[in-house]
């Protein structure tokens, strides 16, 4: 300390001149009052300085955490749809769904940007696989033409099949002939369905699958008091198909009769119920129907090898080979049938393909046939008691038939279209901070143990991430060598066949190439995730990276709560075996089962719009993944606040930073039950909207919301 004082006092010294010394106590000088008033004029500007400095200081601060309206276009965007879908009228804390979805309807800006790609006016190298996809899209639109043209293209298919005979030309043709057509040409299956999927043992390589057909009409069930009624309104359908197609009336009613009599006999040949055990059958082809007449036939009507073959080239068959068959009594059955057929009413079997044929062709027929088919289908779901389909406008249809064909080119147009460096990299960074907050968020489980903890925070930190484009979108020249088979033209019937015998022949080849090791499971303009066991690589589409979703001008709030919580989700899906019986031995089954029951009855508290059903138990992992993934992308976001300045809202809402977030959640959640498959395991959008958001404090918090409503519980559950 003696020796620092001593520097100072030396540095004080040094001020004056080396032949001056400061003066007594009580002798003022001039230098003295000088000095004085130099000290207190370096007072001031110090002081004032210091003031200035804080002021400013202080005025950054408050900047950095007070948001501001984001007023960018894309914003603006975001906004306009917000302020369509939501209901203000409604309750957030009785019914947020309502609040945030009640008047959401539109398609996703995926699509909507997979439409401009299409109609869109460029040049393609010729023959380019791009090219090809906007004629067809283009030919599939040109709803003039497809009018124009009418019925004529359908009759020249059935006419190179033979006629018909309820139209005065037919010819009677071999009837295996006729069905190696059907199923190798115009992917029509009318007794049976073959296709190449993974082998049921190890190792799981492609295999021959031959399964009934997919009817018209639902399978008769003995509680079903609707069923004649389902019949009549095929046969008034089969019979509107005869009449569009010039045929004699009564001939039509006659063969429409006839046809529907067979279907109705192949449906009752399905089993009520398989097996245990027998959910399948290897067996030969020679098996199905042998080369020697003297050998026991399991289904000799069909010639199996040469439709087989004609199905799968250029994979060569023999008799010897092994297929997978579902239900070889069905096949039996429908065997016998074919057999009664051909021996009494051949022209009434060429009449039930026909129809068949039609109805597979529908879609890329005119409005006549079309509106038929819509009508049917609208008749049986009432009957079965089952939602309506939803009505999509025409250039989803074509969109749709268009992806179906041009699959990898369209998925390279659009990775290159929607995908940016700028929003990989903001993806890349959003996914960072929802991967650390699982890292944190892993240590308060308390069921799990400590060893389970760690090596699923070591699963966490080696996992990958890739964001986007997939790996199958081939190169140009690639994709027009792809393509080379399809020829299109001069109807949109014909570019539609073309397609199918070119989509054919493409799923038979890649079943011959070396399976990849990682291979996306999704279309990139999906708003999906994709995970990889075997390289513990998970992939976000370039659709989740999209408007509503994420945007690198989004405010955080509705990155991270809308796409953030999306990708914490898939995380947390990663663990989905943790939560089975014996998934995880070491950690405390009491407490872990305790929490599933406790997410079971949270769930079941919920009211559910008029005919929604919903099991909770089978649909309790994606719940689960639910409440876990928002808790995450809501703890990133918090965590964000602390360091991040500048933060934005979207102007107008009168909604503050985090109730943006559960705002953006729950869009990403907004849809109807009845567009959900049967075989979805998601719990009904509502479920999703409210489970989550009522089993988090924060968001009764944030919203004021009294306890004891619907959105604050007395009673919360932590699984995940």
């Amino acid at each position: 300390m003696g020796t620092l004082w001593s520097q100072e006092l030396v540095s004080l010294t040094s001020w004056f001149p080396a032949t001056q010394r400061p003066p007594e106590e009580g002798q003022p000088t001039e230098q003295n009052r000088w000095r004085a008033m130099a000290r207190r004029l370096l007072t001031t500007v110090l002081l004032l300085g210091l003031f200035l400095g804080s002021s400013v200081l202080l005025f950054y601060l408050f900047q950095g955490c007070t948001p501001y309206p984001c007023e960018t276009p894309v914003c603006r965007r975001l906004l306009r749809r917000y302020l369509a879908s939501r209901d203000t009228s409604a309750d957030p804390c009785t019914d947020f769904f309502s609040f945030a979805c009640g008047k959401a309807k539109g398609t996703s800006n995926s699509l909507q940007a997979l439409r401009r790609m299409l109609e869109a006016s460029g040049s393609w190298h010729p023959g380019s696989g791009e090219e090809k996809a906007l004629q067809f899209y283009n030919s599939c639109m040109d709803t003039s033409a497809i009018e124009a043209a009418g019925a004529g293209p359908l009759r020249q298919v059935i006419e190179e099949l033979g006629g018909w005979r309820i139209s005065g030309n037919w010819t009677s043709l071999e009837f295996n002939r006729t069905l190696r057509l059907l199923m190798s040409e115009y992917g029509h299956f009318p007794f049976f369905r073959a296709y190449l999927g993974p082998h049921p043992t190890s190792p799981h390589k492609p295999v021959i699958q031959i399964e009934q057909p997919e009817f018209d009409i639902p399978r008769p069930e003995k509680e079903m008091k609707t069923y004649a009624q389902i019949l009549r309104e095929y046969l008034a359908y089969l019979n509107r198909l005869g009449n569009l197609l010039g045929g004699d009336p009564i001939k039509v009613e006659e063969h429409a009769s006839m046809s529907l009599s067979i279907t109705s006999q192949l449906s009752q040949f399905l089993r009520q119920q398989r097996a245990q055990g027998k959910l399948f059958q290897m067996v030969t082809i020679d098996q199905l129907q042998p080369l020697c007449p003297s050998s026991k036939e399991m289904a000799p009507a069909i010639d199996w090898l040469s439709c087989l073959q004609a199905m799968f080239t250029p994979i060569s068959l023999s008799p010897s080979q092994l297929v997978v068959v579902h239900d070889l009594d069905y096949l039996q059955n429908m065997s016998q049938l074919v057999e009664t057929q051909l021996l009494t009413h051949r022209d009434f079997l060429q009449s039930h393909m026909i129809f068949g044929l039609v109805g597979t062709l529908s879609p890329a027929l005119d409005s006549k046939f079309q509106e038929a088919r819509r009508v049917l289908n609208q008749k049986l779901r009432e009957l079965t008691e089952r939602p309506p389909m939803p009505t999509h406008p025409r250039w989803m249809t074509c969109m749709e038939q268009t992806r179906a064909v041009f699959e990898s080119t369209l998925a390279a147009m659009f990775s290159r279209e929607a995908l940016s460096p700028s929003t990989q990299s903001a993806a890349m960074e959003l996914f960072t901070a929802i991967r650390d907050a699982l890292l944190t968020h892993l240590r308060s489980l308390p069921w799990m143990d400590e060893e389970s903890r760690r090596k699923a925070q070591d699963r966490v930190t080696h996992l990958q991430a890739k964001m986007g484009a997939p790996e199958w979108a081939p190169e140009p020249a690639l994709a027009r060598q792809e393509y080379n088979d399809i020829h299109l033209g001069p109807s949109y019937l014909q570019s539609f066949l073309s397609s199918v015998r070119s989509r054919q022949a493409r799923m038979v080849q890649s079943s011959l190439q070396p399976v990849p090791h990682h291979r996306w499971q999704m279309s990139p303009w999906e708003v999906s995730a994709n995970y990889s066991i075997s390289d513990h690589v998970v992939v976000f589409s370039a659709g989740l990276l999209q408007p509503p979703f994420f945007h690198p001008g989004y405010p955080r709030a509705v990155n991270f709560g809308a796409a953030g919580s999306i990708m914490a989700h898939k995380l947390l899906r990663i663990f989905d075996q943790l939560l089975l019986p014996g998934g995880c031995l070491a950690c405390d089954s009491r407490a872990l089962h305790g929490a599933q029951l406790c997410l079971e009855r949270h769930y079941a508290a919920f009211p559910l719009p008029n005919g929604t059903a919903f099991n909770s138990s089978h649909s309790l992992q994606e719940s689960a993944a639910d409440v876990g993934g928002l808790a995450i992308a809501l703890q990133a976001y918090s965590k964000g606040l602390l360091w991040h300045r500048g933060e934005t809202i979207l102007p107008n809402l009168g909604l503050s930073p985090h109730q943006l977030f559960f705002l953006s959640y729950a869009q990403v959640m907004c849809g109807e039950p009845s567009t959900q498959e049967s075989q979805d395991t998601h719990s009904p959008p509502v479920l999703r909207v409210h489970g989550p958001l009522s089993n988090t404090p924060a968001f009764a918090r944030y919203f004021s919301c009294p306890s004891g409503t619907l959105m604050n519980p007395s009673h919360r559950c932590q699984l995940w």
